[in-house]
C-alpha cells in the first residue's frame, strides 16, 4: 500500500540551492517510490544556532511502500552522499532531509518522531508544505495554513537568486 510522507529539505553550503535540487532528483529515484509534488526554494535565516550562512528549505511529497524506518534510512543514505557531518545540533550542513509526515502517523521511536516534533513551529517548512498541500492538517497540531501564521516573525522569502544578492544575503 502506498503512503504520502512528505520531507524537508534544506542546506546551508557548498551551493546549497544545487544541493537541494539535486536532492529532489534522488527522491525520485527512491526505490518502491514516487515523487508526486515538490515546492519551490526557499530562503531562510538559520534557527537555533545563528551564526551561520542562511538556507535554502523546499518541502517534497512522495508516495511510498517504504517503511517510516526504511524511508528514514534512505534520506540518511543521501545526506551522507552530500557530505552531511552532524558536529553539533542545527550546525551549518551541506544537506538535511527530515522526514516530516508519514501519512496519519503520530509516534515516536528512538530517533523517529512522526509527525517531526518541530515543523508546526517552523515558516521554513510550513510554506513549502503549504505551497504543495494546501489543505494539509498536521496529526496532533492542526491546520498547517493557520500554524503558518505563528511564525510570522520568521523570516522566510522565496528564494530566487537575484533577490538574495540584491538583500546582500548570497
Amino acid at each position: 500500500m502506498m503512503v504520502t510522507a512528505y520531507i524537508g529539505l534544506g542546506a546551508n553550503l557548498d551551493d546549497p540551492a544545487a544541493q537541494v535540487e539535486q536532492a529532489m532528483e534522488e527522491l525520485a529515484r527512491l526505490p518502491e517510490s514516487r515523487l508526486t509534488a515538490r515546492s519551490s526554494l526557499y530562503a531562510s535565516t538559520p534557527v537555533g544556532y545563528a551564526e551561520q550562512p542562511d538556507f535554502i528549505n523546499a518541502v517534497a511529497a512522495i508516495e511510498t511502500r517504504l517503511s517510516p524506518r526504511a524511508l528514514l534510512e534512505a534520506l540518511i543514505d543521501i545526506e551522507h552522499t552530500h557530505g552531511r557531518n552532524r558536529t553539533f545540533r542545527n550546525a551549518p550542513r551541506t544537506l538535511d532531509l527530515d522526514l516530516l509526515l508519514y501519512g496519519d502517523a503520530h509516534f515516536h521511536e528512538e530517533n523517529l518522531t512522526l509527525p517531526h516534533p518541530r515543523m508546526h513551529e517552523r515558516g521554513f517548512v510550513l510554506l513549502p508544505l503549504l505551497e504543495i498541500a494546501p489543505e494539509l492538517v498536521i496529526p496532533g497540531h492542526g491546520q498547517a495554513n493557520t500554524l503558518v501564521a505563528l511564525c510570522g516573525n520568521q523570516p522566510v522569502h522565496p528564494y530566487t537568486p537575484q533577490a538574495l544578492l540584491a538583500e546582500g544575503i548570497a
